[in-house]
């Protein structure tokens, strides 16, 4: 009996080892082109990354040398103007579904639409921009491919926004308006405020999504070879400077496209870590 007993605790043991091992190798696969990609693109830029590569601005076609300043300084300014419009009308959005639409219909509406919006391709998005702002201007800009990346980042941020204003415990607005406090200020004062944490969570997701976006920039900002911080003139960014170079006939500047995605990837993959510290900080706090 007891051997019996032994034999099939064994194998249950060994089942379980069995379908561990597998679950880790599942989980290491998904991992693996990641750390393929890192490896390529290191492999291959990591000659190009030097102080004049950050300082310079783009060499004439056909010249060596150059750098990829004004690209760096076009991705900041354009990410940064997308922000600015994108993540106000996101979290008010957010605060609306989650503190007064809740299951109405209009709320349903929102928040069909916004899935939607997340599933929209970029590029649709880039014509709308074009639509919307490059023709009534006359001229590509910035601030078109602001816009554009602004509608982009919205849903996501509503989405989060809304989700984490409503993990926040009911006892907090009840404690709230048991003072006399008025329910919009509870929202401002109490509510949000306990969720910022998640709020700016969903925000480092959104700007790292949008921050490496091409097809909408090509349609609205269209690159400039030169430094400009006017958000009414065309500008360069980081993925618009890799898709031409990378569809250049020189050998160099092939080189400058795998350097420049080094520092994109950098950028989308520090904000993906900040996103995941503010992430685990909010699970610390339930």
């Amino acid at each position: 009996m007891n051997n019996t007993n032994n034999v099939r605790y064994q194998w249950r043991r060994t089942k379980n080892q069995i379908i561990l091992a597998t679950i880790a190798v599942l989980a290491i696969i998904p991992a693996i082109p990641l750390f393929v990609i890192l490896f390529q693109l290191f492999q291959k830029g990591i000659s190009s990354l030097s102080i004049d590569f950050f300082l310079n601005l783009p060499a004439p076609p056909g010249e060596p040398g150059g750098g990829i300043k004004n690209a760096i300084v076009g991705t900041f300014i354009i990410v940064g103007l997308a922000s600015l419009m994108g993540v106000p009308i996101s979290i008010m959005a957010g605060i609306y579904l989650s503190e007064y639409g809740k299951e109405s219909k209009f709320a349903h509406l929102v928040r069909m639409c916004a899935d939607i919006f997340q599933g929209v391709p970029s590029i649709v998005i880039g014509i709308i921009a074009y639509a919307w702002v490059v023709k009534p201007l006359g001229k590509f800009s910035a601030l078109a491919g602001s816009v554009a990346l602004a509608i982009m980042m919205i849903p996501v941020v509503v989405r989060t926004t809304e989700e984490v204003l409503r993990l926040v415990p009911n006892i907090l607005r009840e404690a709230s308006l048991a003072l006399g406090v008025p329910y919009w200020r509870t929202v401002l004062k109490v509510v949000l405020p306990t969720g910022m944490v998640g709020v700016t969570t969903g925000v480092l997701i959104a700007v790292a999504r949008i921050a490496g976006e091409t097809a909408p920039l090509l349609f609205t900002a269209f690159g400039n070879p030169f430094m400009t911080y006017n958000p009414l003139e065309p500008m360069n960014a980081l993925p618009l400077l890799i898709f031409n170079y990378s569809m250049s006939p020189y050998e160099d500047w092939w080189q400058q496209a795998w350097g420049a995605s080094i520092v994109l990837i950098t950028i989308v993959l520090l904000l993906n870590i900040a996103s995941r510290i503010l992430a685990r900080r909010v699970a610390g706090e339930k």
